[in-house]
């Protein structure tokens, strides 16, 4: 609990996952889905798989060489070719409990154009690593229609933590004591067709938080860090920080698209979520004015220096450097928040028996996965 008497959460989105609990460890799910995938019967071409069933293979846990026979959502799908010319499908396939790459090789246009984004497909397979990632080898895969398909089995957003995240950032909210930035977060939580999307949408496409609910996620741990560091540096304003946390990505939600399938909005591409987020300031204050109530323009001014300058450096994509003490703490916060969560991604989703994560492009590094035992109370 931290001193302002905010829960702070330690942020693991992975679903409780029946029957296969990775608890049982390594060896004994190994056995457990080698058995399955040999005893288990499955229907035939396009018969509905129960995904709610004791059988049901999660992306989650799924381990190197285990035969997949599962009903998966294609998130992706391209068709390219190898070094030789050869043609391949590249699926990025999704569940409830995360993605996963897989490859059908000999592929041509009319396969790719059978499996369009958002459709479901029963992928019967095998795993393997490749680069330290796991990946699915397609041998088949049929058509699903969605009528026949548990939809919440292939939900990603976590809907009880949404729910925490999201009154957790309203107790913040409500923590705030100036009168223009308190009544600009209000205003924010109190537009549905903000709040609708802001509780859904990640927070980008591939690097972190880039998941449904990603964003909501980022914004609480975010403002958790500002009221920790506002009461450290004691220069440091601690509502305009804090609020900064709520609005310096909020222009995501017009940045990206999500509803269906996650791309870049036309504005999105043209703009960019610092130039829309100047702008949603703008206009947020622009209708608590129209209704009475005054915003410091000075106060609105740092808030939207923060929002545009909070990539830090010019080659990062922000206009501004950081120019103010608050949008100097802030933009380091979320650099840590960010590459915290890319490197425990990184080390969640690596299935390789190796004590390192592959290298990543984004933190410039392998990762070392072994954890110190917990000491004893």
């Amino acid at each position: 609990m931290g001193a302002s008497g905010f829960r702070l959460y330690s942020y693991d989105r992975r679903p409780h996952l029946e029957p296969m609990g990775l608890s049982k460890g390594p060896k004994k799910l190994l056995k457990r889905q080698q058995l399955m995938a040999r005893n288990v019967e499955h229907p035939k071409g396009n018969e509905t798989m129960n995904t709610n069933s004791s059988a049901r293979q999660y992306i989650a846990e799924l381990l190197p060489q285990i035969q997949v026979d599962a009903v998966f959502k294609i998130a992706d799908r391209q068709l390219r070719s190898n070094r030789q010319g050869n043609p391949y499908l590249l699926l990025q396939l999704q569940d409830r409990s995360g993605m996963i790459s897989a490859m059908r090789w000999n592929a041509d246009e009319r396969l790719c154009e059978r499996f369009p984004k958002g459709t479901f497909a029963r992928i019967q397979g095998m795993t393997q690593l490749h680069n330290g990632n796991l990946q699915i080898i397609v041998n088949q895969m049929h058509n699903v229609d969605s009528d026949l398909v548990a939809l919440e089995e292939f939900d990603a957003l976590d809907r009880n933590q949404v729910t925490a995240h999201w009154e957790t950032l309203n107790g913040l909210v409500d923590s705030l004591n100036d009168p223009s930035v308190s009544a600009i977060c209000k205003e924010i939580l109190s537009d549905d067709s903000i709040s609708k999307r802001l509780q859904i949408a990640p927070a980008g496409t591939k690097t972190h938080h880039a998941y449904p609910g990603g964003l909501l996620e980022h914004i609480v741990s975010l403002m958790q860090l500002c009221e920790f560091a506002s009461r450290h540096y004691r220069q440091v304003d601690r509502d305009l920080l804090m609020a900064a946390a709520l609005v310096h990505d909020l222009a995501k939600i017009e940045e990206l698209s999500f509803e269906n399938e996650l791309n870049y909005t036309d504005s999105g591409q043209l703009l960019g979520h610092l130039v829309q987020g100047v702008v949603m300031l703008d206009a947020l204050a622009n209708r608590l004015k129209a209704k009475g109530v005054a915003i410091d323009p000075q106060k609105l001014l740092r808030l939207q220096h923060i929002v545009v300058s909070h990539h830090g450096t010019l080659d990062h994509g922000s206009p501004k450097v950081p120019m103010t003490l608050e949008a100097l703490v802030f933009h380091y916060l979320d650099e840590m928040d960010a590459k915290l969560n890319t490197a425990q991604e990184l080390i969640s989703q690596d299935r390789s028996t190796d004590g390192w994560t592959p290298f990543h492009p984004t933190l410039a590094r392998r990762l070392f996965k072994a954890s110190l035992s917990p000491k004893a109370e």
